[in-house]
């Protein structure tokens, strides 16, 4: 039998925490491989990279929200306009495309195109709860950023699980992809030894080739994550052609099982290898029951 082969009875045969997934809008509105892909309400996220349109963004989340799924459109802070703009956009999410759920994120970039420079800022508009928007995720860096530093960082994720007990809001923290394992174990760990302890769904890549690995591992700026491919080139290079990151999501539920007080509660995956693949690889190991109705631990 291959380690592959072991590898996946291992992960059929193991408790499972749940995963959600993300699209670009395009991906969303055009993808004749979505209807029937996920399980019915699954957490879809929508990126936004500043580059669609309202009406892009509107209808991507509509096509999600219409097909059964759970429409979790990105909003990018330093990437808004207006304040003005941002009530349109986050109305629009809501009346049209049924969203309750949305994941606001700093947005990258050096200077702000608009009135934002932050996602405090822009949570303590009060516009999404003035919409029935009030399940939100908010950006972890368990590798860092280098746009602020660690103790930034948390003191951040301190002030919106703060927003979260004033307001109301559901909040959790959704994270960049990585693979060290064991690192992002000892990051969610750390955070809920700070005193945050808001559900973390850790972020990994689907299956893809080592190619595609290290490419958007550069494009998102996760740097650590290319230095640990390179040091585990063999065995990567076995995961590119098996199409499976157990090493990584095998780990992360074993710890899960073993510390069932962890504030470690879904994985959410970017599919850098294609969606379809994604989600054949989730239904495989067990963490999709393409037979349900519901995906494991949605609402967590």
């Amino acid at each position: 039998m291959s380690v592959h082969e072991l590898k996946s009875r291992e992960a059929k045969t193991m408790p499972h925490i749940g995963a959600s997934i993300e699209l670009a809008p395009k991906q969303a509105i055009e993808s004749q491989d979505l209807p029937g892909l996920f399980p019915a309400g699954s957490r879809v996220y929508i990126t936004d990279i500043g580059t669609d349109s309202v009406d892009t963004l509107t209808a991507a989340a509509r096509r999600v929200h219409d097909l059964g799924y759970k429409p979790v459109p990105h909003f990018a802070c330093r990437r808004l306009t207006t304040r003005q703009a941002l009530e349109t956009r986050i109305r629009r999410a809501a009346e049209e495309a049924g969203v309750t759920d949305v994941l606001v994120i700093g947005g990258g970039l050096e200077r702000p195109a608009g009135e934002f420079n932050s996602t405090m800022q822009v949570l303590e508009t009060g516009l999404f709860d003035r919409y029935g928007i009030t399940e939100m995720g908010v950006a972890g860096h368990p590798e860092g950023s280098p746009d602020f530093s660690e103790a930034v960082a948390v003191e951040a994720l301190r002030l919106k699980k703060n927003f979260g007990e004033r307001t109301g809001a559901k909040l959790r923290i959704v994270t960049q992809f990585g693979f060290d394992a064991d690192h992002f174990i000892a990051w969610a760990e750390g955070l809920r030894e700070a005193g945050i302890d808001l559900p973390v769904h850790l972020g990994v890549a689907g299956p893809a080739k080592i190619t595609t690995l290290i490419k958007y591992a550069a494009m998102c700026g996760v740097g650590n994550s290319i230095t640990f491919l390179k040091k585990n080139a063999l065995a990567l290079t076995a995961l590119a052609t098996t199409h499976s990151p157990e090493g990584v999501v095998g780990p992360i539920e074993r710890h899960v099982l073993e510390n069932p007080t962890t504030n470690i509660k879904q994985i959410h995956v970017f599919p850098f290898g294609g969606i379809k693949k994604a989600s054949e690889w989730l239904v495989e190991r067990g963490t999709w029951d393409s037979n349900t109705s519901s995906p494991i631990a949605a609402a967590q």
